[in-house]
């Protein structure tokens, strides 16, 4: 007998809604609906995932019977989500996640029950020794067959850079604005013009010359540097792009750099995981694996399964 999921994916921006059947993800949809826009309430979030949910089973020929039940994972556990959820502490694995699953039914979206998966914080003394993150811990064990020893990168609106131990628990991790940082950047300031982000080429020396720029002299001078490859130094878009995503990537590099580990695993998004990459590799090639885009797309889905199944 098949074993089948409806997996939920809920970001800041959006929310994607899974089946998965055997460990593989049959199709996920996608909603420009998040924990943003649920700040003034969740009406809008519940109508998308009960049509989404109805969307899917029909597609397959399903009914809920088939389901063995909703997963659920990210700021859909956040106060702006579905059903908050406190955070767990680091260190943290598959089994602390999966003792610390709550169930909480929706009636007004289906009649399955909803298992809702916690986020991970970190505490101390220092400032830099908090931060939080939901959704990335469930991405990470979709990502990695073998989570022990490495630090995974995933870039994205909110980049994370996680460590996890020899137990394969997540240990630290560091939170980078990035996503949302070239998006205010590129559409709000005087580099609207000079920055074209529907480019997907990279210029592997530009993207270098941004970072390293970066690291010398401060992101702020950088940044102004990107006009002047425009308008001074007549530099082609794709070259004003990758010099620009290099200056906003130099704090994660120097951050990953100064992590100790023989393995660091990009996942994320796309364009970003492809500039860091680079990046990474002009500094230590031979620690360098890049997850495969078919694989990040299902990995947050596969690592709620991966939990919830942990025994």
């Amino acid at each position: 007998m098949k074993k089948r999921y409806i997996t939920i994916d809920g970001g800041t921006t959006n929310t994607r809604v899974a089946l998965v059947e055997d460990n593989k993800v049959l199709r996920a949809v996608k909603g420009n609906v998040g924990a943003r826009k649920s700040m003034s309430g969740n009406d809008e979030l519940v109508r998308f995932i009960k049509d989404a949910i109805s969307d899917l089973l029909s597609e397959y020929s399903l009914c809920e019977d088939d389901i063995t039940c909703v997963l659920a994972s990210g700021m859909i556990t956040s106060e702006f989500g579905l059903y908050e959820l406190p955070h767990i502490s680091a260190p943290a694995g598959a089994k602390e996640l999966h003792d610390s699953i709550k169930r909480h039914d929706i009636p007004e979206i289906c009649s399955l029950p909803f298992y809702f998966i916690p986020g991970v914080r970190l505490t101390g003394e220092r400032l830099e020794d908090f931060d939080m993150m939901r959704g990335e811990e469930t991405e990470l064990f979709g990502l990695l067959e073998d989570p022990r020893d490495c630090v995974c990168v995933l870039p994205g609106s909110h980049s994370k850079i996680i460590v996890t131990d020899e137990n394969g628990r997540i240990t630290r991790f560091f939170t980078m604005l990035t996503g949302e940082m070239i998006a205010a950047l590129s559409g709000n300031t005087i580099l609207r013009d000079a920055v074209d982000l529907s480019i997907s080429e990279i210029d592997e020396a530009r993207l270098s010359e941004g970072c390293v720029y970066t690291l010398e002299n401060g992101i702020n001078e950088a940044l102004f540097k990107v006009r002047v490859q425009k308008n001074l130094l007549g530099r082609a878009p794709a070259e004003t792009y990758s010099f620009f995503i290099g200056a906003v990537l130099a704090g994660e590099i120097k951050k990953i750099m100064a992590i100790p580990s023989a393995r660091i695993v990009l996942g994320g998004k796309s364009q970003l995981k492809t500039a860091t990459a680079s990046l990474l590799r002009d500094m230590c090639p031979e620690k360098i694996t890049v997850a495969d885009d078919t694989l990040v797309d299902g990995s947050t889905f596969l690592g709620q399964v991966k939990v919830f199944e942990y025994n």
